[in-house]
């Protein structure tokens, strides 16, 4: 597949341009029947081709309504996980050697499986972890995109390998230096797998971001032990819905082991085993940093491949469009009830506008229905689990002693037993610890400033650089902001939204300074290389 040939999968975006909105939620609807009937089932692990079980079991309830029961899944031990790594060390053997044009084909029937089940999978991950019906799809399509362009890029590139010819000479010499007349080499130079990769997945994106790093791992040859978030926020069961379509898309047995469980035991054992070769983590600074400390300081060289949050921010300028600030900046804050490593959680507004700014940005956010989030005019659902909520509290408790609430800060009665929250919008001082810390709930911190380096200087003052965003009509400020800003992820005057939204093939995902570790993002051109290491083998024919 040649890099011309991928197209996005913008499934909403496409039956709403074909004039076909109503048969968009129809399948929506139809879909949630399907999904429903199978909750309340025990689920195994599947390591090989093996059903495995563990001696306790998790129960996972959905956030939507807590009294609704998705599935039993197995409480998985260290030793599950070590027999998980045993069995792909095993498959890598063989799966290294297969061709890549094979690999290639497995992750585009793949891509086509997920598109043909693409409403029930959203429908699951709806109830899993409270996504709206559009953040759901939109998720599903991410993760197609990913299996499609990826596999694109493998083939591209030729499995990442390339051959020169370094021409003999007739005249000799008796001893070896550089630059001596030899005979003629012929070079290989290749991208090779590293050998078994643990995958530790996050709660908020467990189909595009979960499958996007295991694509990136597999299809260059690695083999997968994969741990779906498994404690306080569980989603496993659209990972095992992902993990069938796998073996279904021809996947060979060992290459994907799915193994549930807490991740002070099977992540631990998968960050610290010798036998896994590299970690791929979507989740906190914190919990990274540790794994990588504790395994560097065994003296285990793991490759790391890795995000670790953001606290991003957005500039409003005297010269921006503010009808489009305030859109851009109230869907960036509070899709998915701001539980996105891209979310928007602070907002620097010149002073001159910030009074007509703020105005309008409540009128907004007012209008965002909070509710049950597979209903179709749901904007915002719940909170993953109770420590979301206990963090929310806090958080605005904090926001009345130290700084002006302006909008939100209460929980919302929708008849469910879910944690359902209003959006906050609060003015803090920049120096207030909610504007630099990382709190993955609905809350927005609003700091005025006097002039634009003022503006940059606090944008660029967080471990953090994620995502960013500026709404000015001035070319000298967006030169300023495109040259200074310390994010990964940078957008300029965009309407959708301010922060979030990265579309596979168009915008890379990357983060720098805290919230990354290679400066290489997803579905980018640099991507699968993190996979692999080089090497050069020269021959010499005589």
């Amino acid at each position: 597949m040649p890099r011309a040939a991928f197209r996005n999968e913008f499934t909403y975006k496409n039956f709403i341009e074909q004039g076909r909105e109503s048969e968009f939620h129809k399948l929506f609807e139809d879909a949630i029947a399907v999904v429903k009937a199978d909750f309340g089932k025990t689920h195994p692990m599947y390591i090989g081709n093996m059903e495995v079980k563990a001696d306790g079991l998790l129960e996972e309830r959905s956030p939507v309504d807590r009294s609704i029961v998705i599935g039993r899944f197995q409480k998985g031990r260290r030793e599950d996980a070590q027999k998980a790594i045993e069995v792909a060390n095993a498959a890598f053997a063989e799966w290294k050697d297969t061709g890549y044009k094979e690999r290639a084909a497995i992750f585009s029937k793949f891509a086509d499986l997920v598109s043909k089940n693409k409403f029930t999978i959203a429908a699951a991950l709806s109830y899993e972890n409270a996504k709206s019906v559009y953040e759901s799809i939109g998720e599903v399509d991410e993760a197609i995109d990913f299996a499609r362009y990826y596999a694109g890029e493998l083939l591209a590139n030729k499995g990442y390998s390339r051959k020169t010819l370094l021409g003999g000479s007739k005249a000799n010499v008796s001893a070896g230096f550089q630059g001596a007349p030899s005979e003629s080499e012929k070079v290989i130079i290749s991208m090779k797998p590293y050998g078994v990769f643990g995958i530790i997945a996050p709660f908020n994106f467990p189909v595009s971001i979960s499958m996007g790093m295991s694509i990136g791992a597999m299809i260059t040859g690695n083999t997968v032990v994969f741990k779906p978030s498994s404690t306080d926020n569980m989603t496993m069961l659209v990972e095992l819905m992902l993990y069938k379509l796998l073996r279904e898309a021809g996947l060979p047995p060992g290459v994907f082991n799915y193994v549930t469980g807490p991740g002070s035991e099977v992540g631990d054992e998968l960050a610290m085993n010798k036998n896994v070769a590299g970690i791929a983590f979507t989740g906190s600074r914190n919990t990274g940093l540790n794994m990588i400390s504790r395994s560097f300081g065994r003296g285990m060289q793991k490759v790391f491949v890795v995000e670790m949050g953001g606290k991003n921010p957005a500039i409003i300028s005297k010269n921006a469009d503010i009808d489009a600030a305030v859109k851009g900046v109230a869907g960036a804050a509070f899709g998915f009830a701001g539980q996105k490593c891209s979310a928007l959680s602070r907002v620097y507004v010149d002073e001159s506008v910030k009074e007509v700014f703020i105005s309008k940005l409540i009128e907004k956010v007012r209008g965002m229905r909070v509710g049950n989030p597979l209903n179709k005019d749901i904007y915002m659902g719940p909170l993953i689990s109770e420590s979301a909520y206990k963090r929310y509290v806090e958080s605005v408790d904090r926001i009345k002693n130290t700084g002006k609430l302006l909008y939100g800060g209460k929980r919302v009665d929708v008849g469910l037993d879910g944690y359902y929250v209003e959006p906050v919008l609060a003015e803090l001082q920049h120096s207030n610890e909610l504007v630099h810390n990382e709190l993955f709930v609905p809350i927005l911190a609003i700091v005025g400033y006097k002039t634009f380096d003022e503006a940059l200087r606090m944008a660029n003052d967080t471990d953090y650089g994620l995502t960013a965003g500026l709404y000015s009509r001035n070319r000298k400020e967006i030169k300023q902001f495109s040259n200074a800003i310390e994010s990964g992820v940078v957008y300029i005057n965009r309407s959708i939204s301010a922060t979030t939204g990265a579309i596979v093939g168009l915008h890379t995902f990357v983060g720098w300074k805290g919230s990354g570790l290679t400066g290489k993002g997803t579905g980018s051109t640099f991507y699968l290389q993190q996979f692999m290491r080089e090497q050069s083998l020269s021959i010499t024919e005589g």
